[in-house]
């Protein structure tokens, strides 16, 4: 999220945000128009340090080339296909926008850029998103650029502090976070009583064959250990090895239904799934069409994390794209994205201008937590490589992908 221009950009503040099953069978409709072009294929190592900077073309080519996550952007109410905001950034500044939405797991977008970042070649992005595990690892590499701070303006005034300096990259040098967001209980309290913790969910026998976990270790497996009374910033393996155990017996017993990526909603929908492990800002969309579909954190403390804007190595429209990500730092841009996304805002001042467009969301703690709801979240420590490959092997014995 970041800055812009305001109402006489985007018109008229709009309805709130379109849920999440809306969105989904809009944007089925219009996927072949929110693709770049295909991913440069490359070969080779890559350069060292000290190697050139392709040119900057911004001067002369007034574009910007974005590739985003599915549905984490806002999106005109009667047309799925338009952004208001990426309209609105070209209103202001001349720079036409290439959104794209082809990133839908980190891992193996990361891995579809390899080639062409050890090359040294340009990747065809201006600006991608990676995950934070994924951006550590592009910044430990050298595959993206540091940023211009004196290009960011909007960023220096209003991102939270509580996101100013993060231990994978200090100060800021190479990201810039786009949303938060967390990683708790969802359920839906027309079919089930309340569940408040994950040994509820693993275990209670009305939810027997009615409960997904996210098939991502980093979400599912630091859950259950913080049900297990372990500090998530420094556990060990036989800590992790335990908690994947707890998993096991969980599937052995025919308790869990699934291991998902954001598909857990229409688990939940169709009723399939009665609660499952979820990310925030999915269930926020739910309850406009589902007033029955419940967030909570667990007991035991629910997870936050971050994804970030980045710079890519040899990007082609480098002063362009520091424009866009400075542009969404403009507390009214950021209110307008949160408005459809409703993932935490990273923006000072969006609370306010929330007001404009949707006074119902205004107080959500899922957008704009408070102290309180900040107390129950915990990061986890970033692992090397070798790690997360030895755990990535363990988990994939649990969940069977």
């Amino acid at each position: 999220m970041t800055m812009a221009s305001r109402t006489g950009i985007f018109g008229e503040p709009g309805p709130r945000g379109m849920s999440r099953r809306r969105l989904l069978a809009a944007g089925a409709a219009s996927a072949g128009a929110l693709t770049l072009a295909p991913l440069m294929t490359a070969c080779g190592t890559k350069p060292t340090a000290s190697s050139s900077l392709a040119p900057d073309l911004s001067d002369t080519e007034h574009v910007v080339n974005f590739s985003n996550w599915q549905l984490y952007i806002d999106v005109d109410e009667n047309d799925a296909t338009k952004h208001p905001t990426l309209d609105g950034f070209t209103q202001k500044t001349g720079i036409t926008v290439n959104y794209s939405e082809d990133i839908d797991d980190a891992d193996v977008f990361s891995a579809k850029l390899m080639p062409t970042f050890k090359a040294g070649q340009d990747t065809g992005r201006d600006i991608l998103v990676p995950t934070e595990e994924v951006g550590t690892k592009w910044i430990r590499a050298g595959f993206v650029e540091k940023l211009d701070k004196a290009l960011l303006p909007n960023v220096t005034a209003n991102l939270l502090d509580s996101l100013r300096n993060p231990a994978w990259d200090p100060d800021r040098v190479y990201t810039v976070p786009w949303q938060t967001g967390c990683t708790g209980i969802a359920f839906d309290s027309s079919k089930t009583k309340p569940v408040n913790t994950i040994t509820e969910l693993l275990t209670r026998p009305d939810l027997h064959g009615k409960v997904a976990l996210i098939r991502d270790w980093r979400d599912t497996v630091c859950l259950v250990m913080l049900e297990m009374g372990v500090d998530i910033g420094t556990y060990t393996d036989d800590q992790f090895m335990a908690a994947v155990e707890v998993v096991q017996k969980a599937v052995d017993s025919g308790q869990v239904r699934a291991f998902t990526g954001n598909n857990y909603t229409e688990l939940l929908v169709n009723g399939s799934v009665h609660a499952c492990l979820a990310w925030s800002g999915d269930i926020v969309q739910l309850q406009y069409d589902a007033p029955g579909m419940t967030y909570v954190p667990p007991e035991s403390g629910q997870l936050i994390w971050g994804d970030t804007m980045v710079i890519p190595e040899q990007a082609q429209h480098r002063k362009n794209a520091h424009e866009l990500i400075n542009y969404y730092y403009d507390p009214a841009v950021a209110a307008r994205v949160s408005a459809t996304v409703q993932y935490i805002c990273p923006v000072k001042g969006a609370q306010s201008e929330m007001e404009k467009i949707d006074p119902t969301l205004v107080d959500n703690p899922l957008i704009f937590p408070d102290a309180a709801f900040l107390a129950t979240t915990h990061t986890s420590r970033l692992v090397d490589e070798a790690t997360q490959a030895r755990y990535a092997d363990a988990w994939t014995k649990v969940t069977g992908t």
